[in-house]
């Protein structure tokens, strides 16, 4: 079914200063909240820029790992993992709180996102997290996940995500970042990317074959080299083909 509307969310705070060129683009913001980047400074400098630029605002929370920038699994125990995430988003949230904002989303960054697609402890914990949240804080999982149907089970609700700028295997895992193609750099492939994903429900993988996925978020990476050509470059092939970004 064609989708007339997507959300195009972006991680930010992680330590780029690109932000104030990109809010204009972005319909949601992944906020990094000390994990893997991130401070109480940063936080609050990406929020006012949210709010001015009337962007919905989510948690971008990590494995604490800044030396890594949380792209590395960390082996935690599921205590530890659950205290330093709820302490992460806990500080985005007194952000939030002074300036009268409330959060809209959480988004799990990096090894930790990949983690909870296929591990049923690590996807637990971050479901625990959601569970002590405002009821109405959605959590952003790829489709056919297992962190998906932990959360659908335990009654958190959840919007299906896809990624914009990163190529896919065909179990619609990420390829890895070591593989030289799996960073999308060009722009109209980031367009025909997120348009066959939002209007087949399909996309090509790594080896060409396309395989059905779903999402109605669709995220870009603020650290990458080229966000605000990527995303200017989507937000106006998008409007040519008639869907509005929300």
């Amino acid at each position: 079914m064609k989708l007339h509307t997507v959300d195009i969310n972006v991680d930010v705070g992680e330590g780029v200063g690109n932000e104030a060129q990109l809010m204009p683009f972005m319909s949601s913001c992944n906020i990094a909240c000390g994990g893997h980047a991130g401070n109480v400074q940063t936080m609050d400098r990406v929020v006012a820029l949210a709010v001015q630029h009337q962007v919905k605002i989510g948690g971008h929370p990590s494995f604490p790992d800044v030396l890594h920038f949380g792209r590395k699994v960390m082996q935690m125990e599921p205590e530890a993992l659950y205290d330093s995430l709820s302490y992460q988003i806990e500080s985005l949230l007194r952000v939030l709180n002074r300036k009268g904002q409330t959060l809209h989303h959480v988004k799990p960054h990096g090894a930790l996102y990949n983690l909870a697609v296929t591990d049923v402890e690590t996807a637990q914990v971050i479901v625990r997290v959601m569970q002590h949240l405002d009821a109405q804080v959605k959590l952003y999982v790829p489709c056919n996940s297992v962190i998906e149907k932990i959360a659908i089970k335990n009654n958190v609700p959840i919007i299906y995500e896809a990624f914009a700028d990163r190529m896919y295997n065909e179990n619609l895992s990420l390829v890895s970042r070591s593989h030289p193609k799996a960073v999308i750099q060009d722009t109209d492939l980031v367009c025909q990317q997120v348009y066959q994903i939002a209007v087949d429900g399909c996309v090509k993988t790594i080896t060409g074959k396309i395989v059905p996925i779903k999402a109605e978020t669709f995220c870009l990476h603020g650290d990458h080299p080229k966000a605000e050509t990527l995303i200017s470059g989507l937000c106006a092939g998008l409007k040519q083909q008639g869907i509005k970004i929300v």
